[in-house]
Protein backbone atom coordinates (compact mmCIF):
# COMPACT_ATOMS: atom_id res chain seq x y z
CA UNK A 1 0.00 0.00 0.00
CA UNK A 2 1.10 3.59 -0.53
CA UNK A 3 2.90 4.61 2.42
CA UNK A 4 1.42 8.53 4.14
CA UNK A 5 3.77 11.30 2.77
CA UNK A 6 5.73 13.50 5.87
CA UNK A 7 3.72 15.55 7.11
CA UNK A 8 5.09 19.10 8.95
CA UNK A 9 3.16 18.68 12.37
CA UNK A 10 2.13 22.32 11.98
CA UNK A 11 0.05 20.97 9.40
CA UNK A 12 -1.36 18.26 10.76
CA UNK A 13 -4.86 20.68 12.16
CA UNK A 14 -6.09 22.62 9.82
CA UNK A 15 -5.71 26.72 10.99
CA UNK A 16 -8.30 27.78 8.68
CA UNK A 17 -11.94 26.29 10.26
CA UNK A 18 -13.70 27.42 13.92
CA UNK A 19 -12.52 23.83 15.13
CA UNK A 20 -8.94 22.58 14.35
CA UNK A 21 -9.47 19.68 12.08
CA UNK A 22 -7.24 16.56 11.87
CA UNK A 23 -5.90 15.76 8.49
CA UNK A 24 -3.26 13.27 5.93
CA UNK A 25 -2.55 12.80 3.11
CA UNK A 26 -1.67 9.31 1.19
CA UNK A 27 0.23 9.15 -2.14
CA UNK A 28 2.22 10.85 -4.74
CA UNK A 29 2.27 14.51 -4.28
CA UNK A 30 2.91 16.82 -6.85
CA UNK A 31 0.21 15.67 -9.28
CA UNK A 32 -3.70 14.86 -8.89
CA UNK A 33 -5.43 15.35 -6.18
CA UNK A 34 -8.88 14.09 -4.40
CA UNK A 35 -10.42 14.89 -0.41
CA UNK A 36 -11.78 11.81 0.47
CA UNK A 37 -14.60 12.21 3.44
CA UNK A 38 -15.58 9.49 5.31
CA UNK A 39 -18.84 8.55 6.29
CA UNK A 40 -20.88 8.43 10.16
CA UNK A 41 -21.67 11.36 10.64
CA UNK A 42 -19.43 11.16 13.65
CA UNK A 43 -17.06 8.77 12.84
CA UNK A 44 -13.43 9.12 11.47
CA UNK A 45 -11.36 8.59 8.35
CA UNK A 46 -9.51 5.75 9.83
CA UNK A 47 -11.77 3.14 9.09
CA UNK A 48 -11.65 3.52 4.94
CA UNK A 49 -8.05 2.50 5.68
CA UNK A 50 -6.12 0.34 4.70
CA UNK A 51 -8.06 -0.92 1.40
CA UNK A 52 -9.10 2.81 0.12
CA UNK A 53 -5.24 3.55 -0.20
CA UNK A 54 -5.30 1.45 -3.15
CA UNK A 55 -6.74 4.50 -5.23
CA UNK A 56 -3.58 6.62 -3.53
CA UNK A 57 -1.32 4.85 -6.12
CA UNK A 58 -1.85 7.20 -8.70
CA UNK A 59 -2.90 10.41 -6.58
CA UNK A 60 -2.74 12.17 -3.41
CA UNK A 61 -5.54 11.54 -1.70
CA UNK A 62 -6.29 13.49 1.44
CA UNK A 63 -8.13 12.82 4.22
CA UNK A 64 -9.95 14.44 7.56
CA UNK A 65 -11.91 13.80 10.81
CA UNK A 66 -15.03 15.77 10.07
CA UNK A 67 -15.73 18.05 12.90
CA UNK A 68 -16.71 16.23 16.26
CA UNK A 69 -15.30 13.07 15.46
CA UNK A 70 -11.94 11.04 15.73
CA UNK A 71 -9.10 13.75 16.34
CA UNK A 72 -11.37 16.44 15.35
CA UNK A 73 -13.66 16.25 18.54
CA UNK A 74 -14.41 19.73 20.19
CA UNK A 75 -15.85 20.49 23.65
CA UNK A 76 -17.78 23.67 21.64
CA UNK A 77 -21.56 23.25 23.18
CA UNK A 78 -22.73 24.11 19.99
CA UNK A 79 -24.86 21.64 17.41
CA UNK A 80 -23.01 20.17 14.59
CA UNK A 81 -25.24 20.65 11.54
CA UNK A 82 -25.21 19.59 8.06
CA UNK A 83 -24.34 23.41 7.23
CA UNK A 84 -21.41 23.28 9.54
CA UNK A 85 -19.33 20.41 7.57
CA UNK A 86 -20.28 21.70 4.80
CA UNK A 87 -18.50 25.00 5.40
CA UNK A 88 -15.75 23.09 7.10
CA UNK A 89 -15.47 20.90 4.29
CA UNK A 90 -15.10 24.76 2.10
CA UNK A 91 -12.51 25.70 4.64
CA UNK A 92 -10.27 22.83 4.25
CA UNK A 93 -10.30 22.58 0.15
CA UNK A 94 -9.99 26.25 0.19
CA UNK A 95 -6.81 25.88 2.87
CA UNK A 96 -5.25 22.74 1.18
CA UNK A 97 -5.98 24.42 -2.31
CA UNK A 98 -7.91 21.84 -3.66
CA UNK A 99 -8.07 23.05 -6.98
CA UNK A 100 -9.43 21.47 -9.35
CA UNK A 101 -11.74 19.36 -6.73
CA UNK A 102 -12.26 15.75 -6.85
CA UNK A 103 -14.32 14.71 -4.12
CA UNK A 104 -14.64 11.57 -2.74
CA UNK A 105 -17.65 10.72 -0.56
CA UNK A 106 -18.43 7.39 1.24
CA UNK A 107 -22.04 6.49 2.91
CA UNK A 108 -22.39 10.09 4.78
CA UNK A 109 -19.72 11.47 3.00
CA UNK A 110 -21.48 11.17 0.01
CA UNK A 111 -24.42 12.71 1.42
CA UNK A 112 -21.82 15.37 2.11
CA UNK A 113 -20.68 16.02 -1.26
CA UNK A 114 -23.83 16.44 -2.63
CA UNK A 115 -25.15 18.96 0.11
CA UNK A 116 -21.36 20.87 -0.57
CA UNK A 117 -22.04 20.27 -4.40
CA UNK A 118 -25.59 22.27 -4.09
CA UNK A 119 -24.33 24.64 -1.43
CA UNK A 120 -21.37 25.53 -4.20
CA UNK A 121 -23.80 26.03 -7.04
CA UNK A 122 -24.70 28.98 -5.44
CA UNK A 123 -22.47 30.28 -3.39
CA UNK A 124 -19.49 31.66 -5.32
CA UNK A 125 -16.92 31.71 -2.04
CA UNK A 126 -17.04 27.83 -2.05
CA UNK A 127 -14.56 26.06 -4.75
CA UNK A 128 -17.30 24.04 -6.88
CA UNK A 129 -16.67 20.48 -7.50
CA UNK A 130 -14.91 19.48 -10.62
CA UNK A 131 -16.15 15.78 -10.55
CA UNK A 132 -17.55 13.55 -7.87
CA UNK A 133 -17.53 9.94 -6.90
CA UNK A 134 -19.99 8.74 -4.42
CA UNK A 135 -19.53 5.68 -2.81
CA UNK A 136 -22.37 3.71 -1.11
CA UNK A 137 -24.01 7.27 -0.82
CA UNK A 138 -26.50 7.79 2.86
CA UNK A 139 -30.15 8.15 1.96
CA UNK A 140 -31.07 11.05 -0.06
CA UNK A 141 -34.47 11.39 1.61
CA UNK A 142 -35.83 11.18 4.98
CA UNK A 143 -38.17 7.95 3.71
CA UNK A 144 -34.92 6.22 2.01
CA UNK A 145 -33.70 6.71 5.92
CA UNK A 146 -36.20 5.09 7.49
CA UNK A 147 -36.15 2.28 5.13
CA UNK A 148 -32.27 2.00 5.50
CA UNK A 149 -33.16 2.15 9.77
CA UNK A 150 -35.66 -0.68 9.33
CA UNK A 151 -33.93 -3.02 7.22
CA UNK A 152 -30.45 -2.50 9.18
CA UNK A 153 -32.54 -3.52 12.69
CA UNK A 154 -34.19 -6.49 11.05
CA UNK A 155 -30.53 -7.77 9.94
CA UNK A 156 -28.90 -7.09 13.33
CA UNK A 157 -32.00 -9.44 15.09
CA UNK A 158 -31.81 -12.37 12.23
CA UNK A 159 -30.94 -15.87 12.98
CA UNK A 160 -27.51 -15.66 11.73
CA UNK A 161 -26.58 -12.51 13.73
CA UNK A 162 -28.53 -13.69 16.60
CA UNK A 163 -26.38 -16.99 16.59
CA UNK A 164 -23.02 -15.33 16.48
CA UNK A 165 -23.96 -13.46 19.31
CA UNK A 166 -25.00 -16.24 21.18
CA UNK A 167 -21.54 -18.03 20.13
CA UNK A 168 -19.36 -14.98 21.17
CA UNK A 169 -21.40 -14.96 24.97
CA UNK A 170 -20.82 -18.58 25.21
CA UNK A 171 -17.18 -18.37 24.51
CA UNK A 172 -15.39 -16.60 27.81
CA UNK A 173 -13.93 -14.60 25.50
CA UNK A 174 -15.05 -11.72 27.77
CA UNK A 175 -13.40 -13.23 30.26
CA UNK A 176 -10.09 -14.97 28.61
CA UNK A 177 -9.02 -11.72 26.32
CA UNK A 178 -11.33 -8.50 26.75
CA UNK A 179 -9.30 -6.88 24.14
CA UNK A 180 -10.61 -9.84 21.46
CA UNK A 181 -14.41 -9.32 22.57
CA UNK A 182 -14.40 -5.72 22.11
CA UNK A 183 -13.39 -6.43 19.06
CA UNK A 184 -15.70 -9.04 17.98
CA UNK A 185 -18.68 -7.06 19.75
CA UNK A 186 -17.50 -4.16 16.73
CA UNK A 187 -17.69 -6.81 14.20
CA UNK A 188 -21.34 -7.89 15.36
CA UNK A 189 -22.38 -4.23 15.80
CA UNK A 190 -21.99 -3.67 12.01
CA UNK A 191 -22.56 -7.07 10.64
CA UNK A 192 -25.66 -6.14 9.32
CA UNK A 193 -23.83 -3.68 6.79
CA UNK A 194 -22.31 -6.41 4.84
CA UNK A 195 -23.74 -8.76 2.51
CA UNK A 196 -21.94 -11.64 4.12
CA UNK A 197 -21.56 -10.93 8.20
CA UNK A 198 -18.30 -13.11 8.24
CA UNK A 199 -16.29 -10.08 6.25
CA UNK A 200 -17.10 -7.77 9.08
CA UNK A 201 -13.85 -8.87 10.60
CA UNK A 202 -11.96 -7.25 7.81
CA UNK A 203 -13.13 -3.45 8.75
CA UNK A 204 -11.34 -1.61 10.26
CA UNK A 205 -12.75 -0.69 13.85
CA UNK A 206 -14.19 3.14 14.39
CA UNK A 207 -16.86 5.20 16.45
CA UNK A 208 -18.88 7.31 16.01
CA UNK A 209 -19.51 10.18 18.49
CA UNK A 210 -23.46 9.53 18.99
CA UNK A 211 -24.25 13.34 19.70
CA UNK A 212 -22.54 14.83 16.47
CA UNK A 213 -24.38 11.97 14.68
CA UNK A 214 -28.06 12.95 16.15
CA UNK A 215 -27.54 16.47 15.92
CA UNK A 216 -26.55 16.28 12.00
CA UNK A 217 -29.48 14.51 11.13
CA UNK A 218 -31.84 16.46 12.99
CA UNK A 219 -30.36 19.03 11.44
CA UNK A 220 -31.48 17.80 7.55
CA UNK A 221 -35.32 18.02 9.00
CA UNK A 222 -37.43 16.24 6.26
CA UNK A 223 -35.05 16.84 3.38
CA UNK A 224 -35.17 14.88 -0.03
CA UNK A 225 -32.22 15.73 -1.92
CA UNK A 226 -33.28 14.29 -5.55
CA UNK A 227 -34.92 17.58 -6.87
CA UNK A 228 -31.83 20.02 -5.43
CA UNK A 229 -29.39 17.90 -7.50
CA UNK A 230 -31.57 17.30 -10.66
CA UNK A 231 -29.79 20.62 -11.04
CA UNK A 232 -25.65 19.72 -11.04
CA UNK A 233 -24.10 19.13 -14.05
CA UNK A 234 -20.83 17.92 -12.11
CA UNK A 235 -19.70 14.71 -13.73
CA UNK A 236 -20.42 12.24 -11.31
CA UNK A 237 -19.97 7.95 -10.62
CA UNK A 238 -22.24 6.63 -8.17
CA UNK A 239 -21.74 3.15 -6.60
CA UNK A 240 -24.30 0.55 -4.59
CA UNK A 241 -23.77 -2.58 -3.61
CA UNK A 242 -27.43 -4.63 -4.34
CA UNK A 243 -27.15 -5.91 -0.53
CA UNK A 244 -26.61 -2.82 1.04
CA UNK A 245 -29.38 -2.25 3.69
CA UNK A 246 -29.61 1.19 2.17
CA UNK A 247 -32.30 0.91 -0.66
CA UNK A 248 -30.81 1.15 -3.78
CA UNK A 249 -33.44 3.38 -5.36
CA UNK A 250 -31.94 5.99 -3.67
CA UNK A 251 -29.10 5.96 -5.29
CA UNK A 252 -30.38 4.65 -8.63
CA UNK A 253 -32.86 8.03 -8.48
CA UNK A 254 -30.05 10.27 -7.10
CA UNK A 255 -27.81 8.94 -10.43
CA UNK A 256 -30.98 9.46 -12.68
CA UNK A 257 -31.19 13.08 -11.51
CA UNK A 258 -28.01 14.00 -12.19
CA UNK A 259 -27.72 11.62 -15.58
CA UNK A 260 -24.49 10.33 -13.44
CA UNK A 261 -22.59 7.08 -13.87
CA UNK A 262 -23.89 4.35 -11.41
CA UNK A 263 -22.34 0.77 -10.92
CA UNK A 264 -24.74 -1.68 -8.76
CA UNK A 265 -22.32 -4.05 -7.36
CA UNK A 266 -24.06 -7.55 -6.86
CA UNK A 267 -22.13 -9.24 -4.41
CA UNK A 268 -21.72 -6.31 -2.04
CA UNK A 269 -23.57 -4.89 1.06
CA UNK A 270 -22.56 -1.03 1.98
CA UNK A 271 -18.26 -1.86 2.34
CA UNK A 272 -17.54 -2.82 -1.04
CA UNK A 273 -13.78 -1.62 -0.58
CA UNK A 274 -13.92 -4.95 1.88
CA UNK A 275 -16.52 -6.61 0.21
CA UNK A 276 -16.01 -6.03 -4.21
CA UNK A 277 -12.76 -4.09 -3.68
CA UNK A 278 -11.59 -4.87 -7.45
CA UNK A 279 -14.76 -4.26 -8.47
CA UNK A 280 -15.11 -0.92 -6.88
CA UNK A 281 -11.79 0.53 -7.57
CA UNK A 282 -12.15 -0.57 -11.25
CA UNK A 283 -15.14 1.31 -11.54
CA UNK A 284 -13.14 4.29 -10.08
CA UNK A 285 -10.01 4.40 -11.77
CA UNK A 286 -11.98 4.29 -14.99
CA UNK A 287 -13.88 7.06 -14.05
CA UNK A 288 -11.24 9.07 -12.51
CA UNK A 289 -9.22 8.25 -16.27
CA UNK A 290 -12.44 9.45 -18.00
CA UNK A 291 -12.81 12.50 -16.40
CA UNK A 292 -9.16 13.15 -16.46
CA UNK A 293 -9.20 16.14 -19.02
CA UNK A 294 -11.31 18.23 -15.75
CA UNK A 295 -8.45 18.03 -12.98
CA UNK A 296 -5.42 19.14 -15.99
Amino acid sequence: MPSSRPLDLSFVFTTSTQVPLYWTSHGPTGGERAIVLHGGPGAHHDYLLPQMLALAANRELIFYDQRGGGQSRTDDPAPITWETQVRDLGAVVAELELRPLTIIGYSWGGLLALLYAIEAAGDGSLTPPSRLVLIEPAPLNRTWRQQFEAEFQARQTSLQVRKLRDELAASGLRESDHDAWRQRQFELGVAGYFADPARATQLTPFRVTGKVQSSIWESLGDYDLIPRISGLETPALFVHGWRDPIPVDSTLAAARAMSARCVVLEGSGHVPYVEQPDALFSAIEQFLEDTSDLVR
